[in-house]
């Protein structure tokens, strides 16, 4: 079971004087509703979940759920490099009304294939929740096998994986060798179209917290039989993907949602805010997109 096509957003945590601001949180959320974002992801990499306390995690994917109200399924990050303590925030997330579960490669502590698999296949079994696997080298030091992935997706309740490795030729190893339920989202915005055209599903998405409904255009075109306009909409795009990321993510996306009208607050140490010349980029190329001052 697909848990959503098309586009959806890593979104990020907006915070006041170092706490959660729930109000933006909950006016974030039914601006992705009315803008077409397809589901929410919560407490991801986006989300600054390397610096969120357990229970502030706790309040985040509770939170996110009420909010939400069932009008757009709510994938909660409970991932992390202790598989006790994913289960525990996973089993967490099923009691209080999440829809899926994004499940990050283990960071920093580099476990084998082997151990990739026994440590998924532990959560999930303990839950009955649908699970997106999240494959991001950069940031864990471990790649996901395009191997292992597809021992995983035979797991009934492990529907998907977020690709941010990079490797093209990975993807389409998966896309070719998992059943069609098996839904697999570029974890890059820059190869949207490239993992589209290879036969994915969509985009878990950092550019979708400030052009969401751009993201879900190009999502639709693609899967309306459009592919020419939705390369020539990718191609437009590629400098504000390569500019979003001037920084460590969330940094530029933050500060680009600041000035664009949404008011999420700055980012927790150890990120701080961009250095004046990469501000100065990134306000630059607002403007060139015509995105400053405008909630679009």
């Amino acid at each position: 079971m697909k848990l959503f096509q098309g586009s959806g957003v890593a979104i990020v945590t907006p915070f006041t004087d170092n706490q959660i601001d729930l109000q933006e949180f909950a006016l974030l959320i039914e601006w992705h509703i009315q803008h077409r974002t397809d589901a929410i992801i919560v407490i991801g990499t986006t989300g600054e979940s390397p610096v969120l306390s357990v229970d502030e995690k706790k309040l985040m994917i509770k939170s996110a759920v009420e909010f939400a109200r069932g009008r757009i399924p709510v994938i909660a990050n409970t991932g992390t490099n202790n598989t006790a303590q994913s289960i525990e925030l996973s089993m967490y997330a099923q009691q209080v009304g999440a829809d899926g579960l994004l499940l990050v490669a283990p960071y920093y502590n580099k476990p084998t294939q082997r151990g990739l698999i026994a440590h998924f296949s532990a959560i999930a079994k303990a839950v009955s929740l649908p699970i997106i696997l999240y494959n991001v080298p950069s940031r864990c030091g471990v790649n996901i096998t395009a191997d292992t992935v597809i021992e995983l997706s035979k797991i009934p309740n492990i529907v998907g994986v977020k690709e941010a490795s990079g490797d093209l030729e990975q993807i389409k190893t998966i896309i070719d060798h998992t059943e069609e339920g098996f839904a697999v989202y570029s974890g890059n915005d820059d190869q949207i179209f490239d993992v589209l055209a290879l036969g994915g599903d969509g985009v878990i998405s950092v550019s979708a917290n400030l052009i969401p409904e751009t993201i879900s255009d190009l999502c639709l075109l693609y899967r309306n039989n459009q592919s020419h306009l939705a390369q020539v909409l990718s191609n437009e795009l590629s400098l504000l993907h390569k500019v979003l990321f001037i920084e460590s993510n969330p940094v530029p996306i933050k500060a680009a949602m600041n000035a664009c009208g949404h008011h999420v607050g700055h980012t927790r140490l150890p990120l701080v805010d961009l250095d004046e010349e990469h501000r100065i980029v990134l306000m630059e190329t607002l403007a060139q997109y015509r995105l400053l001052g405008e909630n679009l």
